[in-house]
């Protein structure tokens, strides 16, 4: 429970941070940054709660929303709204793909301490991973990135059969976590940068 809380922090602070930066990207008003930042950082942790049958950590646990706030008051400090125009994209990009992994990895966590087979763990690590940023994403009218990023959802995918080999073969700690996490952070960051695709069918 400790490594999942770890996680969830960790994802909290930086979905909450890339929500801001949408918010910004999008020229929203004050209102409209703080809900995409929350929406961003909350979303996927509550649909993973509900789905594993339990009240969503964010209602009854104020960590939850200390954590999210902490990443809007880290971004308006350093004054990431300033930043250019490009440098801020890129820095969404990173701080997104580190929310993705964490909630992954929480999803994955959660879904096996449920008891789920591999195909619930890689279902609830895909939908922590996206919710909140598919929520995000369609409240400013923009096509989710799970859609239009091959290496996306795929990230939370490989993160879940990884963490669910390793629960099976009992190696599963912190050290195999921390490792899973690390190579997939490195991936969605090197596929993204690289243009990396999965294979399309019907193209002409």
């Amino acid at each position: 429970m400790t490594l999942f809380w770890i996680a969830d922090a960790i994802g909290l602070v930086s979905f909450s941070i890339s929500g801001y930066l949408m918010g910004v990207r999008k020229r929203l008003d004050l209102l409209g940054i703080l809900i995409a930042a929350y929406l961003t950082a909350l979303g996927g942790g509550i649909i993973r709660d509900v789905i594993v049958g339990r009240s969503p950590t964010a209602f009854t646990q104020s960590s939850v929303l200390l954590f999210a706030t902490v990443g809007i008051l880290l971004a308006f400090l350093f004054r990431l709204h300033k930043k250019e125009r490009l440098e801020r994209f890129s820095l969404f990009i990173v701080m997104d793909s580190i929310g993705l992994v964490a909630f992954a990895l929480t999803g994955a966590l959660a879904a096996l301490e449920s008891g789920f087979n591999l195909f619930g763990v890689m279902l609830l690590a895909f939908t922590t991973a996206v919710g909140g940023g598919m929520l995000r994403d369609i409240m400013v009218n923009e096509v989710p990135m799970v859609l239009k990023s091959d290496f996306y959802g795929t990230i939370a995918l490989l993160i879940a059969a990884a963490i669910f080999v390793c629960d099976r073969i009992g190696i599963l700690g912190g050290v195999t976590l921390f490792a899973i996490a690390t190579a997939a952070l490195a991936l969605r960051l090197v596929a993204y940068y690289k243009k990396w695709q999965l294979p399309k069918l019907g193209g002409e």
